[in-house]
């Protein structure tokens, strides 16, 4: 059984004991959440939602939070003497898949 969820102004497609990084959540670590935005629920029958499932639900337990890789923003004009750099950290929190309702 796999669902169709949204988080953060993403979808992500999940199973059951998957673990996936999110943006960040404000939860605590070790503390479960619950998506109500279930677009989509399958296995042997599919329900798809206009826009979300009703009664739809899907669980997950708090791993950790962090932050992902520098990723380096560059400005460059050449033969102008002029470069700047910079970077950015997104934050985000890792979560593990416990349960799937449709």
């Amino acid at each position: 059984m796999y669902a169709v969820i949204e988080s953060g102004g993403k979808q992500h497609r999940v199973i059951e004991g998957e673990t996936l990084k999110l943006e960040k959540i404000e939860v605590a670590t070790g503390e479960t959440v619950e998506f109500d935005k279930v677009l989509m629920v399958g296995g042997d029958t599919i329900k798809i939602g206009t826009p979300l499932v009703a009664g739809g639900k899907v669980t997950a337990e708090v791993i950790a939070h962090g932050r992902h890789k520098k990723i380096r923003i560059v400005k460059f004009n050449r033969r102008k003497h002029f470069r700047k750099e910079t970077g950015h950290r997104q934050w985000f929190t890792e979560v593990k898949i416990t349960g799937i309702k449709a």
